[in-house]
């Protein structure tokens, strides 16, 4: 009998890079939003990283060694891509408890019970961020505030987000005149100087990292680029009806997990579309979601919900924008 021919799990990409060179390049993507999360945080952005990658990695060699009994593929870099963003969606001060229970349920269940890596549906790093928001919603949005010298924000007092502010001052009749006079300016949010989950506060190391993945082509512009462009210009037209009941596009932007999803999360490989019209579909659905759950829900934040929702969508968005067929022939109308 002939060796029978064994086919991976598709994207099928011809390239001479490997998978785990795309994953550590992602991880030095990352490297700039970690450091200002070290400047702005202090140790318990260091505590909340280093936990998080360390558990997730552990649960991904116990689970494949002694309970699906397969190869162990901790060094492919995909479960420490995985803490890092489970990371970088959690509040500085998260119990430790807390976190381990975050990265099992992002390799245990969003990850490793699909099969592992190249047949998960939904992206680990915000399934385990989800459910640690939905089963402790209180220590999930206690969030360190600035000190008055905006050098550090490790032992400060807690309070909203950006976004929080906004949602709440609005919820209570305010004008965003009076609510945005209380929020950090433009500026500081770009540099990342505002509360915030560790890795979603400075614009600028996002953005640093997200040109790096385009330059190295591990993403391409049309998830990231319409995502934000549509963000902008839905939030942008509310803002333009009623400027004193909406937040300026540039807010949305810079504010929450909009940068960071945009280029790290709703970018992956696995839970994203194979198509370009694929992706830009996607893209859209995250930001429309995004944006209404923003305006009108009762969070305040909505990229991971919009991303993990738009991810249940990929297998239909990837049936009906499928690449043309090689070999097949392009029907040409007779004149």
């Amino acid at each position: 009998m002939s060796q029978p021919i064994i086919i991976s799990a598709s994207p099928h990409v011809h390239s001479d890079r490997t998978s785990k060179k795309l994953m550590y390049d992602v991880v030095i993507a990352l490297i700039p939003a970690f450091l200002v999360s070290l400047y702005v945080f202090g140790i318990g952005a260091f505590i909340v990283t280093a936990v998080a990658v360390i558990s997730c990695l552990l649960f991904e060699y116990l689970i494949q060694k002694f309970l699906m009994k397969t190869d162990v593929t901790i060094g492919d870099g995909s479960a420490l891509i995985t803490g890092i963003l489970l990371a970088f969606n959690l509040p500085s001060g998260l119990p430790i408890w807390m976190i381990i229970v975050g990265s099992l349920v992002a390799i245990g269940v969003a990850k490793l019970s699909f099969g592992g890596l190249g047949f998960n549906i939904f992206n680990p790093a915000l399934v385990g961020r989800v459910f640690l928001l939905v089963s402790f919603p209180v220590q999930m949005t206690m969030w360190p505030t600035a000190v008055e010298n905006n050098t550090t924000m490790a032992d400060a007092v807690t309070g909203a987000t950006p976004l929080g502010m906004i949602k709440e001052g609005l919820m209570f009749g305010d004008t965003m005149t009076n609510i945005t006079a209380n929020l950090p300016s433009n500026l500081e949010l770009f540099l990342g100087l505002s509360g915030g989950s560790i890795g979603e506060m400075s614009g600028l190391a996002l953005l640093l990292g997200g040109i790096y993945l385009l330059y190295r082509k591990v993403i391409t512009w049309h998830i990231p680029v319409t995502m934000l462009v549509t963000m902008a210009v839905m939030t942008g037209i509310f803002w333009v009806i009623d400027p004193e009941s909406y937040a300026s596009p540039l807010i949305h932007i810079l504010s929450g997990g909009a940068l960071l999803g945009a280029f790290f999360m709703a970018t992956d490989l696995v839970t994203s579309p194979m198509t370009k019209k694929g992706m830009i579909i996607f893209a859209i659905g995250i930001a429309v979601i995004t944006v209404v759950i923003r305006l009108f829900g009762a969070y305040p934040e909505g990229v991971s919900f919009a991303i993990l929702i738009m991810n249940a969508f990929v297998p239909l968005i990837n049936t009906y924008f499928k690449p043309r067929r090689f070999g097949s022939k392009i029907k040409s109308k007779i004149v």
